[in-house]
């Protein structure tokens, strides 16, 4: 019997060996097969998460940020205590004795699990198990990718130190709201730094990795606050925090940015703008769209702030003044059903769920609440009611008709309910007394249906000072001037006349200014001036100034397409333009960008500049991986100058053209703006540029300069159509003023610098003729010529472009804004006084040419 219980307890016992045997084989075996083609932990050691890019300000403040995992990076040094402390009671309170898996809470969850009968399922992961899932495994919840996770564990446990992995963890872990890790998520639900945080508020952040999804701050206040109330429990009985901290931190309320407790990080930001924008789209070609989202590069911008909203303020106004002189109200085509109307917070939350422009500066949103007899009663986002309530009156909606469903136009209006309906959500500005800003009313406002843009930029360092790219950025992503390709116009015809000027022009040639016919394969060409008259014999001086087509086009074939041309790709201006006559007009698309960097090529004297909106880039290192401005400084280094002496700096910038031509167009380009097509343009220093209206005046541009700082508008509307009456220098030309006039007060300005190698020489600017030099009148201009070069005046030196001249042309014409009489007193190069009558003409006088 003895025998036979030791047989049986025997073969029990072998039995069980055998079996515990066979079991740590099988698991032995599981966990060798899984262990082969595991992916590499080791790679963790060199971690650069996706973090945040930034652009700064030249000021240093930030502007704007991009990010697909909104992620700021902060070593396991600088994150506080109690932020780990936080984080470990919640998720792994044995995370600095197990060896990269919890026996201890794997045994614990699985007794919870069979207690409850499967209602009570919580996971055992650790950290260091995280870690694993979130960086080197998927979320898939499988048995294999449980075995992976604790072998790859208990590896990086063997090869990173324990704070190294708590590192990796809480920059990493997603926490809601598209926040990925604790110093963005501290930033988004309270707007404060990881070392501010009190502890109520960090066991709210370690609540968020169990459902960072679903844990809303406000949609899920009580199960956040219960999961908060848990880690404070854990974080005092794990010895974090006493008992009396825990009770006083545990009753407080949740608060968040999203609950409106705080104000929200973006709300110091300035709003999303064309400027930073546009540096998204440049550097994410450069850079690659992943090193941009997640590289972390801190971005210094070129922007002046203020200049940027004098930018934007200057072609908002011009936009307006054209749309509302067009008399048509569209307003936004957005409503609020009335059920929405019947309280306050009804209609104040159902205003802020609607999508209308928000970032012009002075505007509203606001919806009509009820119509009376002449006013509307408006309710107006972010101004409180009063007694009264808010209206539109009668008196401001006088100047618009509405466009109807059927695309007609109704009667102008006279009372407010002509133009909106109960419901309507409209845009308005507190209209105000001039003389002491008093409120005077609200105002209907509405983003125009004509665009434009404008951009600002130094004319030698090429750094962009401004840039809108549309009336509103929030109503319009699309930016105009540097995406919309549209026709020059007349703005191209500088570089025509900057090619003359290097092919033996001088500013006392003279072009003759009469009727072109060109033959094309779409049939005859008749090119004709903006005032369909034709001149005559006449300076190219006064040919840029009063933008004479007809002598461009001559100059244009004397010199060869092929010429001007290499001029306009040589600046920038095209890539490649095909050599038509059209072109010399300013018929070939470019954009507005790129006109106004060519332009900063006259104004700095013939140097090649180029365009940006970033001065440098740095990685998330430190290291500066871009930097604009190449030139050298020879003593920056020196620790300090001679008394009176100034910085060397060297450019190895190339020259485009010649200083003395650059010289000659600009004060050509001066006149254009003291008695040309731009003569509106009054400012205290010396200005140069040139207008563009197309044909049609489907666009309308204006370029212009100082001596440092050269600005560009174009308007026109995105498919093209025409403005009825508008010009490049009554449209851009206020736009351009109201800027520069602004950037003159930060910029300053001078005359501008003549080259050596020349001299100047007193011209009758209508006849060419040399005068004396102390001649004076209306018709005295003083030209620069290069030293050695024997220019030939009046008539002597006309130019027909090969092209039949006509008869009966007149022999002296002031042209479009001179004054004239029965006849024209001029100085002769002899000094004399004489008096060419307004009749005389050339007769039947012809040159030869192509017909």
């Amino acid at each position: 019997m003895v025998r036979f219980i030791g047989s049986f307890f025997g073969g029990i016992f072998t039995l069980i060996t055998m079996g515990v045997l066979f079991a740590a084989l099988s698991v032995g075996a599981i966990f060798y097969m899984y262990s082969r083609d595991l992916p590499s932990h080791e790679r963790l050691a060199q971690y650069t998460p996706p973090t945040i890019s930034r652009i700064y300000s030249v000021e240093g403040q930030i502007i704007d940020e991009f990010a697909k995992e909104r992620r700021l990076f902060v070593p396991v040094e600088e994150i506080p205590d109690l932020v780990k402390q936080a984080f470990i009671s919640a998720e792994d309170k044995n995370f600095y004795t197990h060896g990269g898996y919890d026996v201890t809470g794997m045994a614990s969850a699985f007794r919870d699990a069979v207690v409850s009968r499967g209602e009570n399922l919580r996971g055992a992961s650790t950290i260091t198990q995280q870690v694993m899932k979130n960086f080197l495994l998927s979320s898939d919840k499988t048995g294999e990718r449980k075995i992976k996770e604790l072998i790859l564990a208990s590896r990086l446990e063997e090869t990173l130190s324990k704070d190294k992995i708590l590192e990796l963890y809480m920059n990493e872990i997603f926490l809601g709201q598209n926040s990925y890790g604790v110093a963005a998520a501290a930033q988004t639900y309270f707007n404060k730094p990881l070392t501010d945080l009190a502890p109520h508020e960090a066991a709210m952040l370690a609540a968020m990795p169990q459902a960072p999804s679903q844990y809303h701050p406000v949609r899920a206040k009580e199960r956040v606050t219960q999961r908060r109330n848990y880690v404070l429990r854990e974080m005092w009985q794990n010895g974090y925090i006493d008992e009396a901290t825990y009770e006083a931190e545990r009753q407080l309320p949740l608060r968040s940015v999203q609950n409106g407790d705080f104000p929200a990080f973006r709300e110091a930001l300035p709003p999303r703008d064309y400027f930073t924008d546009e540096i998204r789209r440049q550097l994410s070609g450069s850079f690659g769209e992943e090193e941009f989202f997640g590289g972390g590069l801190s971005i210094r911008a070129t922007v002046d702030p203020d200049l940027q909203e004098d930018a934007a303020r200057a072609l908002r106004r011009g936009l307006e003044r054209y749309d509302r002189g067009q008399g048509v109200w569209r307003g936004t085509g957005k409503t609020i059903p009335a059920d929405q109307l019947g309280s306050e917070e009804a209609w104040r939350a159902a205003l802020a769920e609607v999508e209308v422009p928000r970032d012009v500066e002075g505007w509203f949103p606001a919806v009509v609440l009820e119509t009376g007899e002449r006013s509307a009663r408006i309710g107006i986002e972010g101004q409180p009611e009063d007694e009264d309530g808010h209206f539109i009156p009668a008196e401001d909606v006088t100047w618009a008709r509405k466009r109807l469903e059927n695309g007609r136009l109704g009667p102008k209006a006279s009372r407010a309910s002509d133009l909106v309906d109960v419901g309507d959500v409209v845009l308005v500005r507190a209209v105000t007394k001039d003389s002491d800003g008093s409120f005077v009313r609200w105002s209907l406002r509405q983003v125009p249906e004509v665009q434009g843009g404008f951009m600002a930029m130094d004319v030698f360092t090429g750094r962009v000072i401004a840039m809108q790219g549309g009336f509103s950025y929030q109503d319009s992503v699309f930016n105009r001037a540097t995406q919309a390709a549209r026709q020059p116009g007349s703005s191209f015809k500088p570089f025509v006349y900057a090619a003359a000027l290097d092919s033996g022009f001088t500013p006392a040639t003279i072009v003759v200014d009469a009727p072109i016919e060109v033959n094309t394969p779409q049939g005859l060409w008749r090119p004709k001036n903006a005032s369909n008259r034709f001149y005559g014999p006449t300076t190219i001086r006064t040919g840029i100034e009063q933008s004479r087509n007809l002598m461009t086009v001559r100059i244009a074939e004397e010199i060869g397409m092929d010429t001007v041309a290499s001029y306009a790709e040589r600046f920038g201006v095209y890539d490649r333009l095909p050599a038509f006559l059209a072109n010399s007009l300013g018929a070939q698309e470019t954009t507005l960008f790129k006109m106004v960097a060519a332009y900063a090529m006259f104004a700095n004297g013939g140097e090649r500049v180029e365009p940006t909106l970033v001065d440098r880039v740095q990685d998330r290192f430190g290291r500066t991986v871009y930097r604009h401005d190449q030139r050298i400084c020879e003593d920056c280094q020196s620790a300090s100058l001679n008394p009176g002496a100034g910085l060397r700096v060297t450019s190895q910038r190339e020259r485009v053209m010649d200083a003395i031509t650059a010289y000659q167009l600009t004060s050509m380009m001066e006149g254009v703006v003291q008695r040309g097509t731009a003569r509106g343009i009054n400012l205290p220093v010396p200005v140069a540029g040139k207008t563009g209206t197309t044909n049609d005046n489907k666009d309308v541009w204006f370029v212009g300069y100082t001596s440092n700082i050269v600005a560009g508008c174009y308007i026109g509307y995105d498919q093209p159509r025409t403005m009825n009456g508008a010009s490049g220098g009554g449209f851009c030309g206020p736009v351009f003023e109201e800027f520069m006039r602004s950037a003159i007060k930060q910029y300053g300005g001078a005359k501008f610098k003549v080259p050596p190698g020349g001299y100047f020489i007193n011209i009758d600017r209508f006849s060419g003729a040399r005068l004396p030099d102390g001649a004076t009148g209306d018709n005295v201009v003083a030209e620069y010529f290069r030293e050695g070069e024997e220019p030939i005046f009046g008539l002597g030196a006309m130019v027909d472009g090969g092209f039949q001249m006509g008869g009966n042309l007149p022999l002296f014409a002031y042209g479009e804004t001179d004054r004239g009489g029965s006849s024209a007193t001029v100085t002769t190069a002899t000094g004399e006084r004489v008096s060419v009558p307004s009749k005389a003409d050339f007769g039947t006088l012809s040159s030869g040419g192509l017909y």
